[in-house]
Formats: C-alpha cells, sequence, structure tokens
C-alpha cells in the first residue's frame, strides 16, 4: 500500500493550501514536511526533488510533483473530482482558474506596501462582487442544481468554497447579494470531510500574520 501523500511547503496556505483542501475533501490523510528555513528549500533543490526549483512539491504515487495547477488537477482526477467527461473538466477549470485569480489577489495582500493595502483590498472587493461572484451565482442558478458542474461535487465546488472563505476574510458580508452562493456555502460546508477540515485542530492553515509574512521574504527572497 503506498504511503500518505507528503506536502513540501512552508507552514501556512500560499499555492499549497488548495492542495491540502482537496485531500481532505477526498478523505485523504497527508504529511507535511515544513519548509521552515531558506536552507530547507535549497536541500530540496541541490537533492533534485524541484523540477523548478520551485515548491509546492507533494510526494504522491512514487512522483515529486511540482507546479500547484498539475498537483491539483492530478489529485482531482485520481478522487473522481474532476467530472465525467472532457466538457465537464473544461468547465471545472474555468471555475478553478477564476477562483485562482481571484484568492490569487487574497493571497498577494499581506505581502503589499502598508500604503496600497486599503486601494488593493478595495479592488479585491469590487473584482470579487462584481467579476467573480457573479459568475458562480448565475452558473447554480442557470441549472437549478447544488454544484457548479455535472451536479456532483468537483474540484470546482471545492475551490469556490475555500475563495468565498478568503474573501470573508476581507469582507464578512461579501456574499450579501448571493443568496445563492450563501445557500453553496452552507451545503458544502456541511459535507462531513470538509466539515472536519474546517474545524479547529485541522491542517487548515490561518490567514498569514506580520510573523508568517517576515519568514516567507526571508525563505524565499521576497
Amino acid at each position: 500500500m503506498a504511503g500518505k501523500p507528503k506536502l513540501h511547503y512552508s507552514n501556512g496556505r500560499g499555492k499549497m493550501e488548495s492542495i491540502r483542501w482537496l485531500l481532505a475533501t477526498a478523505g485523504v490523510e497527508f504529511e507535511e514536511q515544513f519548509i521552515e528555513k531558506k536552507e530547507d528549500l535549497e536541500k530540496l533543490r541541490n537533492d533534485g526533488y524541484l523540477l523548478f526549483q520551485q515548491v509546492p512539491m507533494v510526494e504522491i504515487d512514487g512522483m515529486k510533483m511540482v507546479q500547484a495547477r498539475a498537483i491539483g488537477s492530478y489529485i482531482a482526477a485520481k478522487y473522481n473530482l474532476y467530472g465525467k467527461d472532457l466538457k465537464e473538466r473544461a468547465w471545472i477549470d474555468m471555475y478553478v482558474e477564476g477562483t485562482t485569480d481571484l484568492m490569487g489577489m487574497i493571497m498577494l495582500l499581506p505581502f503589499q506596501p502598508a500604503d496600497t493595502k486599503e486601494k488593493n483590498l478595495a479592488l479585491i472587493i469590487e473584482r470579487a462582487t462584481t467579476r467573480y461572484f457573479p459568475v458562480y451565482e448565475k452558473a447554480l442558478k442557470d441549472h437549478g442544481q447544488d454544484y457548479l458542474v455535472g451536479n456532483k461535487l468537483s474540484w470546482a465546488d471545492i475551490h469556490l468554497l475555500e475563495a468565498i472563505l478568503m474573501a470573508e476574510e476581507c469582507k464578512p458580508d461579501i456574499l450579501s447579494a448571493f443568496p445563492l452562493l450563501q445557500a453553496f456555502k452552507g451545503r458544502t460546508s456541511n459535507i462531513p470531510t470538509i466539515k472536519k477540515f474546517l474545524q479547529p485542530g485541522s491542517q487548515r492553515k490561518p490567514p498569514i500574520d506580520e510573523k508568517g509574512v517576515a519568514m516567507v521574504k526571508k525563505i524565499y527572497d521576497i
């Protein structure tokens, strides 16, 4: 029997968090090897484990996988969270790319200069409420189903819930104009494996704080 997937990343959200979400939703236990200093990252590079010298890296099924998108696609397909055919997969990909764009903006916020944070936070809220969330609200309205694609839980739903929760950390009432997304959040948050992941003590990471920002900057030379 293959061992648990092993995740190599710093002890924070970043690009690994969506991978944690996928594994947790699939009910897959995983181990984490935290990169705590620059030397830890250099060792992975020197050992030839990082195809493009970058993390996240996940050891799974005898592979040392890099590139968050590739890792996510592999896990989603492996655990039947990637649609039933090419068209469904294309829709899942489009939805995931949309939420990735929004989450990327939120992820970068703590690393931006203090004098631009207010402006960038306003931009995140504007984009979430006028560009991204309306797409998902309309999709749920148009097909009247519980999930975004094929009326079955997929990577698109998991990613959207993660994005919603991140956006609510920026503005708690950000879903006020999106009743179907509010209902979606309630439904998906109560899926047993997701509910477990959202409980205190899970491997879900909290929002990054100033200490975390300083550590990430030091490790990755940002």
